[in-house]
This record gives structure tokens, C-alpha cells and sequence, in this order.
């Protein structure tokens, strides 16, 4: 692995980031950044769509960051989505263009995915002691984590961000206390569902990152304060900002162009964060989503993935029969092996999901024999699943729920994103109806006469 290099690109609701590290003796360098504000966010109809003009910058965007990634290989390159990615109706089409300019997929990960890639970045990148408390405030959502060392014991995303704030709150570009107040009543609504918990966990250092934070330590150190966000110093910005009266007009020590429309969001964001967790005060972390990008992929070429963890942990819960279970995951992995080639399926990604899905085909039973199919897709849709992005996680179910009927499986492909024969499922699916003590089926395929292996 030395001299390996590595790269993570984060297409966030305000700005897309790029990273590039080298692997050296275990250990990243990071060689080179870019950062590009996009504001995908801001291009959000009252329809929920992403408008032509956010896809325009976010894709001159991307097409910047490709001449930058040269020959990394495409297993050294994680490339994610966030919140916009996530609810925008129309998201799959800027995805599919933002594929083919990279010749790669970009993974839109949950709420809770993120956060834990966010605390993964803080921890590995920060001197550290004791329980962390990790914010960060995105474009359209913020994260806050509680961990010790590297080990996140509360995760959590609430919709409340930078640029849907502004929109919201700021959006007729007018500075007053009442738009703050309304800003912060609305982000302590959305904090009051976790408050207790965060609470009663406790921190012993609060670390905030992203363009939010970062912006406003570098607001307070050109204002003579010292390097740490506190109270007071919210309380000063704010009080700058109403004195100017209009975010046009708004000229401050410090603050750059591109961060001058969110900056007052950001600030009623992060007074709600003090005021309901009673922070006393906040160090900035460099690190963030795109390094935590970077430390997964290194585990994952250490063969320490976890989603494997996720698995195996789901099938214990539902106390799934592992013998079972292993003969499905045989004879799928079987049946995909047999066409893997000639439907030019990508084994790297594909093959571990099949084997996931296999694990875990009959997580339903928990719930009842009867719709088993419908109860298995439900609870993997719902569950926070540590390590899944949103297509993958799309994935399961839809592939559990078309082992029902062979024949459905034909005229409708479970997703558009990730690729999935409708015969080989079909095949598998004979597995699954037959009776755990006498094996599997042999049957072919009735469309296409593919045959399962045998597993004896």
C-alpha cells in the first residue's frame, strides 16, 4: 500500500470538496485540496427540484475536480452526496450526469452516514482527550456527534443548514434580530428531539468543522478575539451584522465573498447549538466528510469494512439461521459468478452486496411468514445501516421484495443506479422458498435456463 494514492471528492448542499491523499507506511498525506462553492442547495424549487442552474455549476463543477483525479484508480476514489442529493426529486438525473463525467458513482449517503464519516474525519485528523462533541454545519443539514478515540456513541442530522436557512430565514437579504430570533426558534425546534440524550452523554471538548464554522473562527480572530467560538463572541457577529442591515451590504474582517450569503444562518444555527446544549465553547477541526471518505477507503483495503460489521450484526439481531443463510449467499454468489463477465457487472461492488442481501433475506421472519418478502424489504429500508450509502441500502429491499414473483422481476429493474439481472434473482429465488433442510433448488431459470450450483 505505500505510495498509494487516494481520493475523496464531498458534493455538499453549499460547496464540493476535493481531496487527494498519498498512502505512505499507513499513514495519509494529503497532497492536494480544491474547493468549489456550488450552492446546489440554493437552486431548490418550491417543488423540491434541483433547478438547471445548480446542476450547471455543480457539473462545470465536477468537470473541474476530474482533471484533477489523473490515473487514481477507481477503487481509491469515493465520491459522496449529501443532504440536496437526498431529498431533491430529480437528483438521479444530475447523478447520471455527474457518472458519466467522472466514470464513477457518487454514493448519497444518510444523515447518520455522514455524521459518522464527519466524526471519523475529526478524530483521525485532531489531537484529541476524552468524550468529543463534533458539529457540523452543511448547506442543508447539520451533524452533531458525541465519541471517545474513534468510536461515535450518538450520531445525528437535522435539517437545518446554511444556504436552506438563508433562503428561509435571510431570504430578502434584510439583517434584523426578529429574522435571527425566528432562525433560532426554528433551529432549537428541530435540536429538541435529541437535547436530553447529548446531554445526559456529556463532552469534554466540543470540535466544530466545515465552511460554516471555519468562517466564523476566522470572523472572531480578525475581530481580536481569541481562537475559540464562544457565546459572546455569536452574540458580537450578530450585532455587527444587524448594525449593516442587509447581507449586500455586509462588510466584515475576514469574511470572503463567497461565504458573505450564509454567514448569518450560520450564525443563528450555531447561537441554537449554545444555547440549547449550553456549549461553552467550540475549537475548529480541519477535518470533516471528505477525510473521514478517505480513512474508509483505507479500511476497506485492510479488508476491515464496516458494512460487514452492519451485516453480521442485523442477522444476529433477527437471529437469522446462519446455515440457512449460507446456502442462499452460496447459490447466489454462485449464480453471479456464472454471469458476472458476460453482463459486464462490476464484482468488486456488486458481488459484497449479494452475499449482504443473502445474509439477511429473512429478516422479515421476525415479523411474520406471511408477506415475509414485504417485512424483510421494510426493515432494511428503515434501519440505520453503519457504512450503506442510499443506493445500496435502496438496493436490499428491492432485491429482497422481487424474490416473491420471478416473473415481476422482468418488467421492472429495481433501480436504475445499480444494475441487477432479473434472472439471476429470479434463479435465487427458488433458494429461498425451498425448505431449509433439504438444500436448494435446482431449477432453472424459466427465462433465461441459468442454473444454480450446487452447494452440497
Amino acid at each position: 500500500m505505500s505510495n498509494e494514492w487516494l481520493a475523496a471528492i464531498d458534493m455538499g448542499s453549499n460547496s464540493f470538496h476535493l481531496v487527494i491523499a498519498r498512502q505512505v507506511d499507513g499513514r495519509l498525506q494529503i497532497v492536494d485540496r480544491l474547493k468549489e462553492r456550488v450552492q446546489l442547495a440554493e437552486g431548490l424549487e418550491q417543488s423540491g427540484r434541483l433547478s438547471p442552474e445548480a446542476m450547471a455549476r455543480g457539473l462545470a463543477c465536477l468537470r473541474l475536480f476530474g482533471e484533477r483525479l489523473g490515473n487514481i484508480a477507481r477503487n481509491n476514489l469515493r465520491i459522496t452526496g449529501t443532504f440536496t442529493l437526498r431529498v431533491a426529486s430529480n437528483a438521479d438525473l444530475f447523478l447520471a450526469e455527474a457518472r458519466a463525467l467522472l466514470g464513477h458513482p457518487v454514493e448519497v449517503i444518510s444523515g447518520l452516514e455522514e455524521a459518522r464519516l464527519i466524526y471519523q474525519g475529526v478524530a483521525h485528523t485532531q489531537h484529541t482527550e476524552g468524550r468529543l462533541l463534533v458539529i457540523d454545519i452543511g448547506g442543508g443539514s447539520t451533524e452533531l456527534i458525541i465519541g471517545e478515540e474513534f468510536a461515535p456513541l450518538a450520531l445525528t442530522s437535522r435539517k437545518m443548514g446554511c444556504v436552506t436557512f438563508s433562503n428561509q430565514f435571510f431570504g430578502n437579504g434584510q439583517l434584523t434580530d426578529e429574522q435571527f430570533d425566528a432562525a433560532i426558534l426554528e433551529a432549537q425546534h428541530q435540536l429538541e428531539p435529541i437535547m436530553t440524550r447529548y446531554r445526559e452523554l456529556g463532552w469534554e471538548q466540543c470540535l466544530g468543522s466545515s465552511g460554516t464554522i471555519k468562517a466564523v473562527h476566522e470572523l472572531l480572530l480578525a475581530a481580536g478575539r481569541g481562537p475559540q467560538i464562544d457565546a459572546e463572541g455569536l452574540t458580537l457577529l450578530r450585532r455587527q451584522m444587524v448594525a449593516q442591515k442587509h447581507i449586500d451590504a455586509l462588510k466584515l474582517p475576514g469574511l470572503s465573498e463567497d461565504r458573505r450569503p450564509v454567514i448569518a444562518a450560520g450564525v443563528a444555527i450555531l447561537q441554537a447549538l449554545f444555547a440549547a446544549l449550553s456549549i461553552q465553547q467550540m475549537d475548529y477541526s480541519d477535518g470533516a466528510l471528505r477525510e473521514g471518505s478517505l480513512y474508509s477507503l483505507t479500511e476497506r483495503q485492510q479488508h476491515i469494512d464496516i458494512r460487514a460489521r452492519t451485516a453480521s450484526g442485523l442477522a444476529k439481531m433477527y437471529h437469522i439461521d446462519p446455515a440457512q443463510a449460507a446456502r442462499v449467499e452460496a447459490t447466489v454468489l454462485g449464480l453471479f459468478d456464472q454471469v458476472a463477465d458476460a453482463w459486464g457487472l462490476e464484482v468488486e461492488s456488486y458481488r459484497p452486496l449479494l452475499a449482504w442481501a443473502a445474509q439477511l433475506h429473512e429478516v422479515g421472519l421476525v415479523i411474520n411468514y406471511s408477506g415475509v418478502q414485504k417485512h424483510s424489504a421494510y426493515l432494511l429500508s428503515h434501519s440505520d445501516l453503519p457504512g450503506f450509502n442510499q443506493q445500496e441500502q435502496r438496493f436490499w429491499p428491492s432485491w429482497r421484495a422481487f424474490s416473491a414473483r420471478p416473473s415481476s422481476a422482468a418488467t421492472s429493474p429495481p433501480s436504475r443506479t445499480i444494475r441487477t439481472r432479473p434472472c439471476g434473482v429470479a434463479s435465487a429465488c427458488y433458494a429461498w422458498r425451498w425448505p431449509c433442510t433439504t438444500g436448494v433448488r435446482t431449477a432453472p431459470c424459466r427465462r433465461c435456463s441459468l442454473r444454480p450450483r450446487s452447494t452440497s
